[in-house]
């Protein structure tokens, strides 16, 4: 046999060895998976076609790149810690850490907000909308009653029309939402959000040290447009002209109001004096926060900035009457000492007169 058949003979072999593997590889060696031996190979060339590939090996393939790409790198949690500070800080001047959250109806003290803040007016208006959660929002009101009486004048029998007057508690909470509501807004915006800024840094800066104090103060109304304060009863402007945000006074973001009471007590009557004792504190330190009561005990729980407007008419027209009033008791006691000095005097006035 001539080295050139001898090759091609070997390389004959070696091709029906390698298919046989395929053949029998996967089931085992030595298992018969020929079934015509006597089939004739062909050695010449083959058409070279694409082997399918199976399923699994194409998931996996799949499953790996998907490993191999990068990673986002996890968002680090929010500390659980919560933040606290023993002084106040002054949002005006970039503090950063301090933050005060809602509280839950009832509480009375200053609540800490786990989370950092890092916008001063974010964490006024948290603090402020906090003191607002924690109040009650009732209210005694004036309420008027019309009944028929019969009257005996001269001997006849006369029905006549008498109005009586009765207090009544009324609890105004569903006001606010429903207002909060038809302007589309959530709570928060509507109550605190519609506060013009400087008077909002004012507040919160007033109303920390109430609470330093021990006064355990809350906000029984915040900014009111021209709706809400349609809904308002007892002492009130008309429905545009309210400083609490009327639309005369510019509405939203112009809010110069805001009514303040103690929640200080298990009961009204207990939480009646210690908002007295607050006003009090409010009148004596108006000029160190720059707040104060227009309207002193006409309308107690109104406060507002005392170089705005209201504040200058409402306060200037009670000093015009306290001194209208004290000049009309001095020319009173004046006129009657006048009387006296005129008057005949008898041995004793004379004896007193030495």
């Amino acid at each position: 046999m001539s080295p050139r058949r001898l090759a091609a003979l070997a390389a004959l072999c070696g091709t029906a060895v390698l298919a046989g593997w395929f053949v029998a590889g996967p089931l085992g060696f030595g298992s018969p998976r020929i079934e015509n031996p006597g089939a004739s190979i062909k050695t010449g060339p083959q058409p070279t076609a694409m082997a399918e590939v199976p399923a699994s090996v194409t998931e996996a393939a799949r499953v790996e790149t998907v490993l191999s790409e990068p990673r986002p790198a996890p968002q680090p949690e929010t500390p659980s810690v919560q933040v606290a500070s023993a002084s106040t800080p002054d949002p005006a001047q970039g503090y950063a850490k301090e933050a005060v959250g809602p509280v839950a109806k009832g509480a009375v003290s200053p609540v800490e907000t786990p989370d950092e803040c890092f916008v001063p007016e974010i964490c006024i208006d948290r603090y402020l909308w906090s003191v607002y959660e924690r109040a009650p929002k009732e209210d005694t009101i004036r309420v008027l009653h019309q009944i028929k009486v019969t009257i005996k004048k001269k001997g006849k029998t006369h029905t006549v029309t008498k109005t009586i007057v009765n207090l009544v508690d009324e609890d105004f909470t569903w006001k606010d939402p429903k207002a909060a509501q038809k302007a589309g807004m959530s709570m928060p915006d509507y109550v605190i959000g519609g506060m013009d800024r400087s008077f909002k840094l004012k507040l919160y800066r007033a109303l920390r040290a109430m609470d330093d104090a021990g006064l355990e103060p809350g906000i029984t109304s915040g900014f009111r447009d021209d709706y809400r304060q349609s809904l308002a009863s007892g002492n009130k402007a008309a429905t545009d002209s309210s400083y609490h945000g009327g639309s005369r006074r510019g509405g939203y973001g112009h809010g110069l109001a805001a009514d303040i009471v103690s929640v200080k007590g298990a009961t009204r009557g207990q939480r009646w004096i210690s908002s007295e004792n607050l006003w009090k504190w409010i009148d004596a330190h108006e000029k160190e926060f720059g707040i104060g009561r227009p309207y002193l005990d006409r309308d107690p729980p109104h406060v507002g900035p005392i170089d705005g407007r209201e504040y200058a008419d409402k306060r200037a027209r009670a000093h015009a009457e306290r001194v209208a009033e004290t000049k009309g008791h001095h020319k009173s006691a004046a006129h009657e000492d006048h009387a006296k000095t005129n008057r005949p005097r008898t041995a004793a006035s004379k004896v007193k007169s030495i």
